[in-house]
């Protein structure tokens, strides 16, 4: 039996922390997830539900949670990160140092820390001091509410160690979820957060009517620019044209469940920025916050991104959606996008 530390109690950390409880290999484990609230820990130990974040799912009983992280990791074998990204390293510097040595981590969060422009690994690396080789990424086409529900998924684990990534694998797979193993931590970490800001845009074109053309043209446009900053900080272009690619990013711009989509539709209905994330009820958008140190990284490295300058043109610099969207599929081959007015 294996110790699993789930640090966050959100969605896709409730999701998760169940797949670990019902992985049986080498027996069942036992699941500790630390939860930011006491009244959300407490919901989830009487009633085997979390309510606010993922009511989808019945918790078994090897699974428990705490507000106290230092009871979460105690005696940990594996600890598993789920936190949003933009937060990832103050989380880490309250209790990162609790992190039992030399288990392997598991980071669930998707993005680019804003300022810093570092991949949530190389956070982790700073904040908590832990060793790259004992780093491993899980992402993939991966919905919570599905999960949760037992429907078939697929899954990429990455890690620089092979046999950290394959032990992750064996502890973590169960008869509906099944992980893959990667050495590309590069290309899986770029694919999972630029397809955030993809899929805002994609729920914006839907927001205003738009139909599948432009939803498979902006697809297509957001792979390519994917590929192009993947590659250009060392990716493999098959990873980003397998799950941890193109897999997430079909699957997060094609669903009202993606929290992107979601979010960029509001947009494309009339909502404020504010308006959107206030009908979020707390669930974070990645790609509204990331889209900010995409476009940083994408500059330093010398890639253009369209999709990403559109998006963070209308959270932040005011550029109306439905200008910003024509800009993006009226624009000439060749031209740059940016805010008429500054032209």
């Amino acid at each position: 039996m294996v110790d699993v530390a789930v640090m966050g109690a959100g969605s896709f950390g409730t999701a998760m922390a169940k797949v670990f409880a019902e992985a049986t290999r080498p027996e069942p484990h036992r699941v500790r997830m630390w939860c930011r609230r006491q009244e959300v820990a407490d919901q989830i130990n009487s009633t085997r539900i979390n309510a606010q974040y993922l009511p989808e799912g019945v918790l078994p009983e090897n699974l428990s949670a705490t507000h106290d992280p230092e009871e979460a990791m105690r005696g940990a074998g594996l600890v598993v990160l789920a936190v949003p990204s933009q937060t990832l390293r103050a989380n880490l510097q309250d209790w990162g140092h609790l992190i039992p040595p030399d288990v392997t981590v598991v980071n669930l969060a998707k993005g680019i820390e804003i300022g810093t422009l570092d991949r949530m690994s190389e956070v982790v690396v700073d904040a908590a001091g832990i060793d790259r080789d004992r780093l491993a990424v899980l992402t993939g086409p991966n919905f919570a509410k599905e999960i949760a529900k037992g429907q078939p998924t697929l899954a990429v684990v990455a890690s620089d160690n092979a046999q950290r990534a394959s032990r992750t694998q064996y502890l973590v797979r169960t008869d509906y979820f099944r992980p893959y193993t990667s050495d590309d931590v590069v290309g899986c970490e770029i694919g999972g957060a630029t397809k955030n800001v993809i899929a805002l845009v994609c729920g914006i074109a839907s927001g205003i009517n738009l139909g599948e053309n432009s939803r498979a043209a902006i697809i297509t446009r957001g792979l390519a620019e994917t590929l192009r900053l993947g590659t250009a900080l060392g990716a493999q272009p098959l990873t980003l044209a397998g799950l941890a690619g193109v897999g997430d990013l079909v699957a997060t711009c094609s669903s009202p469940q993606s929290r992107n989509f979601s979010f960029g539709a509001r947009l494309g209905q009339g909502m404020t920025v504010e308006q959107a994330q206030a009908a979020a009820h707390g669930q974070v958008a990645e790609g509204a916050k990331s889209c900010i140190s995409i476009a940083d990284l994408a500059r330093r490295a010398g890639v253009e991104m369209l999709l990403t300058e559109a998006v963070r043109a209308v959270c932040y610099d005011g550029v109306p959606v439905s200008r910003a969207m024509d800009d993006l599929l009226n624009r000439d081959v060749g031209g740059e996008w940016r805010p008429k007015d500054a032209e």
